[in-house]
């Protein structure tokens, strides 16, 4: 099995059609082919099922698919690590993190590495937990900021909690104080209240679901299915109040009150993970102890 022929069977995979296949990595159609059938006589089974303008996988094609993923992640992750130069005056971190955090928490510390290390290009990928979870495990992320506990346990992962961040409601100045005006509130208070809510897959939202429902109600949803910067701009315009993290509220600026949430409150744990089985590269060490010291 060659590197070579990975390549082309996920390009066939992701574009279904050889020809495409092949103008994505750059080769003749008929020398892609070629490895294709070469590597399923190596396997001793076909890959793809192929029919006229139709080509689709095979049960053997879908599970060397995310194998072949990895491994070429892996390649590339190798190839980044070897090329950095001394010092780290090269190189690359692709960190993913939840969009509250990305708001919160990493300005401040991409700006100060960003200030160090100016030739290291950070891409960022936000996304829920268990999304960011998924793309480490198939090497298309070296760090991820998660919150604890997983949505899916997995030991292919190491974690290292990161902080222990307090949640506040958020409402317009221009609307009743949630509460009754207290300097804090319940979450039974919320009762009544309408919330501007996070689309499904967004931690905040499983969280704040399921202490509406531990303190004996259902929450009435104003509008619902935002990210984070469309969930404050809705309770800026009245909307609806919304729970989010203190971090986020006090970044927001102007147009937000910022309500307390009376003891024993709402937390969440942050996380820093990384696949166990493969070393974070120089760049992303480096980043990871910047963000652990912080």
């Amino acid at each position: 099995m060659q590197f070579q022929q990975l390549q082309y069977f996920v390009a066939v995979a992701e574009t279904r059609h050889f020809t495409r296949a092949a103008e994505l990595v750059h080769v003749a159609q008929p020398s892609l082919s070629q490895q294709i059938k070469a590597l399923e006589r190596e396997l001793g089974a076909d890959l793809f099922q192929r029919a006229r303008g139709n080509i689709t996988l095979t049960d053997a094609g879908e599970a060397l698919l995310p194998l072949a993923r990895r491994i070429l992640a892996d390649a590339d992750t190798a190839r980044h690590e070897v090329q950095e130069l001394a010092q780290l005056r090269r190189g690359r971190v692709r960190l993913g993190a939840t969009p509250s955090l990305c708001t919160g928490l990493l300005p401040d510390v991409l700006r100060a590495f960003h200030d160090r290390y100016p030739g290291i290009q950070l891409l960022i990928e936000e996304g829920g937990s268990h999304d960011l979870v998924r793309q480490l495990a198939r090497g298309a992320l070296d760090l991820a900021l998660v919150v604890l506990p997983l949505p899916t346990p997995s030991p292919a992962l190491t974690t290292v909690e990161l902080l222990r961040e307090d949640l506040v409601v958020v409402s317009s100045p221009e609307a009743p104080k949630p509460g009754g005006g207290r300097r804090t509130v319940r979450i039974a208070d919320l009762e009544g209240e309408r919330l501007v809510m996070f689309r499904h897959g967004y931690d905040l939202r499983e969280l704040t679901v399921a202490a509406c429902r531990s303190a004996g109600f259902e929450p009435d949803f104003a509008v619902e299915g935002g990210e984070m910067d469309a969930v404050l701009g809705f309770v800026r315009a009245g909307l609806g109040v919304a729970v989010v993290p203190r971090m986020v509220a006090a970044r927001s600026g102007r147009g937000l009150r910022v309500t307390a949430l009376a003891r024993p409150g709402l937390h969440r744990t942050i996380a820093l993970a990384h696949r166990s089985d493969v070393a974070p590269p120089r760049a992303a060490r480096e980043l990871q102890r910047m963000l652990l010291e912080r």
